[in-house]
C-alpha cells in the first residue's frame, strides 16, 4: 500500500485548541494537495474551511468534543449548525457515563438523533475505547450497528490513549457489516497507518502523516 492511497483514507486532522484560521487553512492547502479523504477540524472554523476549499475537499467536525457530555439537544444543535455551515461529515463523541451504567438505549437515542440532523451526511461514532471495557466495546458494536451511522471510530486523541489494533480488530468483528472503522489517536506513521487498514480500519484520523509525506 504506497502512501498515496493511505492518504486517500486520512482525515487530516487539527483540533488542537489553540488552532488559529492560518493553521486550518494550512491543513486544508495540504488536504488538497495530498487527496485526503477530508480534513477534520474545529467547529470555528467549517464555514470558513468550506468557503475556501469549496468542493474540493470534504470537511468533517466535531460535535461533543472530546468529552461526550453534552445533553443530546447540544449535540444536535451543534450537528446542524455544522452541517449549515458546509460540513460534509461529523464525528460525535458518545456519552460514555451512559455507557458506564449500562444505558445501552440512551446511547442509541442520542446517536440516532444525531444522525437524523446529519441530513444525510456522514457519521461516525467516537467510543473511547481506552475507557471502555471489553464487554462495553462489544456492545458499543452493537449500538453503533443499530444506530444507522456510518462509522465506529476508535478516540478523541484528547483521553488516555489512542487507537491499537486490538480495538480495530474487535471492532471489524463485531460490527455490522455496513458500518466502517475510523482507527484514531497516536497514529503517525505510514507503517502503522498500514497496519491499522490492514487491520480492518477503513479511514484514519491523523495529524502528522501529511507532514511526512511533505517532507516536513
Amino acid at each position: 500500500m504506497d502512501q498515496k492511497e493511505i492518504l486517500s483514507r486520512v482525515d487530516h486532522t487539527i483540533l488542537t485548541p489553540t488552532a488559529t484560521w492560518d493553521q486550518v487553512k494550512a491543513v486544508c492547502d495540504e488536504g488538497l494537495e495530498l487527496a485526503t479523504a477530508s480534513v477534520c477540524i474545529p467547529p470555528r472554523y467549517v464555514k470558513q474551511a468550506a468557503g475556501y476549499v469549496g468542493h474540493r475537499l470534504k470537511i468533517c467536525t466535531v460535535v461533543g468534543f472530546p468529552n461526550g457530555y453534552s445533553t443530546p439537544e447540544v449535540k444536535v444543535f451543534e450537528t446542524e449548525d455544522a452541517i449549515r455551515n458546509g460540513a460534509d461529515e461529523i464525528d460525535m463523541v458518545i456519552n460514555l457515563g451512559l455507557a458506564k451504567v449500562g444505558d445501552w438505549e440512551g446511547v442509541l437515542e442520542e446517536i440516532k438523533a444525531v444522525k437524523a440532523s446529519c441530513k444525510g451526511r456522514i457519521l461516525k461514532v467516537i467510543v473511547e475505547a481506552c475507557l471502555l471495557t471489553q464487554e462495553e466495546k462489544v456492545a458499543m458494536c452493537r449500538i453503533v450497528s443499530m444506530s444507522g451511522a456510518d462509522f465506529i471510530k476508535t478516540s478523541t486523541g484528547f483521553s488516555t490513549g489512542g487507537a491499537t489494533l486490538e480495538d480495530v480488530r474487535l471492532f471489524r468483528e463485531r460490527i455490522s457489516p455496513d458500518i466502517r472503522v475510523k482507527a484514531a489517536g497516536g497514529i503517525r506513521t505510514f507503517e502503522q497507518a498500514q497496519a491499522f487498514l490492514e487491520a480492518g480500519a477503513d479511514r484514519i484520523g491523523s495529524s502528522a502523516l501529511a507532514a511526512l509525506a511533505m517532507g516536513k
